[in-house]
């Protein structure tokens, strides 16, 4: 077996969706101002409701879709927490995230009444798109074509949150609250709707990256399945300084350590060592953007 083929670099695309479509939705929180350390409870909650959803209407389609408002209904409880009751952010997020986590271990018990994890061999998971032409070609097909849906749809939620931000009215009044809230309340801009705005689709986001954990690449629920990738996707976003861009390079570089942990498995490390190795990146990187991480926590402390 070798370290490095073409198989490692496409399960690390597969990986790399719920990390990256998490740290979406952590940018758009940032562009107004607010600090969503809650991504780690909304992408559980999405991975769970995802399979409740799939459990009880055997579509995937509105498995998706229970997923995704499910994680809306918590995002708006994190918005609601820090917009109009004015609580800080990170404690509102870290709330959220044990919040989620018990909420999802009992629920499983109540609904499943199994403990641990849930699994059942008829459920079926996301499909495999087949791109025509491109999976012909060589090498190139094998690393492009063959992904969920998810997938895709992560790369280009990062293309599309680029054209937003920086070519869109819309996108320059929400660049605008992060910046300034006290200044874009007195040019008119409603900032308490842009602001939940953000939120809701942060609650989108979550909920995709959620089910892509549960539906595309397992099909099935374990008690605290996230496993840290909301706290990864924390640190992705922060090293692409929100920018959607350098959010899916820095998504890439986890996506990748993620697939190879597990592929140093197969070559009789300890799992313990194997299955840290994510974080350990993910740590060193923060160490590298400590003083960027502060600054941006100064700045929207003084927006808001």
């Amino acid at each position: 077996m070798e370290l490095f083929d073409y198989s490692l670099f496409v399960s690390a695309i597969r990986m790399v969706s719920p990390i990256l479509l998490a740290a979406l939705g952590g940018a758009l929180c940032a562009r107004v101002g607010i600090f969503n350390v809650g991504l780690e409870g909304l992408i559980l909650a999405g991975a769970f409701s995802a399979i409740v959803g799939n459990h009880f209407t055997e579509n995937i389609f509105l498995a998706l879709l229970t997923a995704v408002a499910v994680s809306v209904l918590v995002s708006l409880l994190f918005g609601y927490a820090t917009i109009h009751l004015k609580s800080n952010p990170i404690v509102a997020g870290i709330a959220i995230n044990f919040l989620m986590l018990g909420l999802t271990t009992f629920a499983l018990r109540a609904i499943f009444d199994v403990k641990g994890a849930y699994y059942n061999k008829d459920m079926s998971g996301l499909p495999k798109v087949d791109i025509p032409f491109v999976e012909d070609i060589p090498v190139v097909g094998q690393l492009i074509s063959g992904h969920s849906p998810l997938v895709y749809t992560a790369f280009l939620a990062a293309i599309l949150l680029y054209v937003f931000f920086y070519r869109t009215v819309t996108g320059f009044r929400v660049l605008a609250v992060g910046k300034n809230e006290a200044a874009a309340r007195s040019l008119g801009l409603k900032v308490t709707t842009i602001q939940y705005g953000a939120i809701i689709m942060s609650g989108v986001l979550c909920g995709l990256a959620g089910a892509q954990l549960s539906l595309g690449q397992v099909t099935m629920f374990t008690e605290g399945m996230t496993a840290g990738r909301g706290f990864i996707a924390l640190v992705a976003m922060m090293l692409g300084q929100s920018h959607p861009i350098g959010i899916a390079g820095s998504s890439l570089l986890f996506g990748l350590m993620d697939a190879l942990s597990i592929r140093l498995q197969g070559f009789s490390m300890p799992t313990q060592f194997t299955a840290m190795l994510p974080y350990v990146i993910t740590i060193i990187a923060m160490f590298f953007l400590k003083d960027r991480g502060s600054d941006s926590l100064a700045g929207q402390h003084t927006s808001r």
